[in-house]
């Protein structure tokens, strides 16, 4: 995670991202918008420590950043030591990618690099991919969801799938309004039991392929509609715990504004999916900077 220091509405961002909500005074970098995000932030990553998380946090730089709380969409670490470093769309997003990051992951988690899969050479030729933003994998499967957008391209994501070895499903989706969903994981969520998925967003054309893909995989899917999801009740992710009386456990990690957004019948299906729901209350992050707490979170994976 990183502690944010210039947090704030980002109009490099606005066009493409339609879940970003600026009021009258907060175009840019706010200060007291900047000084909410971050309470807001420390006390997610409190939460999560206090669930036995393992959390490593490093700290935002200059120059101004607004977007540096969301580090998932510029790098990932997967469990055979490749570390991704994605395309961006806005130009000063790409200042976010930070070597000092990943080296306090190496030193802080034990992560062993064996391999840079470095595909930011597609910004020269406009072509992007904001890595776990873009990309909802399914690591059992090993099967990379995708739906194309300004941020999300074909190209890039077929490149990314062969070379980290996942077979690639490419979709469209769409609010209600007809304008792309910017990153996948605003609309899907893949956990070890159950799948979560704006499936009426999802393209006619596509609609039934990814369903029955999400189904084979033996997870329950479980569809929202575009107001949970716009409530960003699709971004979500399972992390993993451990304690000394129950040994390995899981967590379910959403906002706050997702778990009321949730009809009661599907939060039902969410909670036994896992051993554990954490709920956090970030709205400052989520109505600035059009993202939520998978946003947040680059997970890293251990071998």
């Amino acid at each position: 995670m990183v502690r944010p220091k210039h947090f704030g509405y980002n109009a490099q961002t606005a066009g493409t991202n339609r879940f970003q909500q600026p009021g009258t005074q907060d175009r840019g970098v706010s200060t007291e918008v900047a000084q909410k995000a971050l309470r807001e932030f420390d006390a997610f990553a409190a939460a999560l420590a206090a669930e036995g998380v393992g959390v490593c946090v490093v700290a935002d730089s200059d120059p101004p950043k607004p977007d540096a709380v969301f580090p998932n969409n510029w790098v990932s670490f997967h469990a055979d030591g490749t570390v991704v470093l994605y395309p961006m769309y806005a130009e000063n997003r790409r200042a976010e990618r930070r070597n000092e990051i990943v080296d306090a992951v190496v030193r802080e988690t034990g992560f062993k690099v064996r391999r840079i899969l470095d595909l930011t050479g597609h910004e020269k030729a406009g072509r992007f991919l904001e890595g776990t933003g873009s990309l909802v994998l399914d690591h059992t499967a090993r099967v990379a969801y995708a739906c194309r957008s300004p941020r999300t391209d074909q190209t890039v994501a077929r490149e990314w799938a062969r070379e980290m070895n996942y077979e690639l499903e490419l979709f469209t989706a769409t609010d209600e309004s007809g304008t792309p969903i910017y990153h996948t994981n605003v609309l899907m969520h893949v956990g070890t039991r159950i799948a979560v998925v704006a499936l009426d967003a999802i393209a006619a054309s596509d609609r039934g392929r990814i369903g029955e893909r999400l189904a084979a995989s033996a997870r329950e899917v479980l569809p929202i509609d575009h107001a949970e999801m716009r409530a960003f009740a699709g971004n979500m992710l399972e992390v993993g715990s451990w304690d000394e009386y129950l040994g390995d456990f899981s967590i379910l990690v959403m906002s706050e504004t997702a778990r009321h957004a949730l009809a009661t019948s599907k939060y039902k299906s969410l909670y036994a999916s896992v051993d554990a729901v954490l709920a956090v209350p970030i709205d400052v992050i989520e109505r600035h900077g059009g993202g939520s707490v998978r946003c947040m979170l680059a997970e890293i994976f251990l071998t």
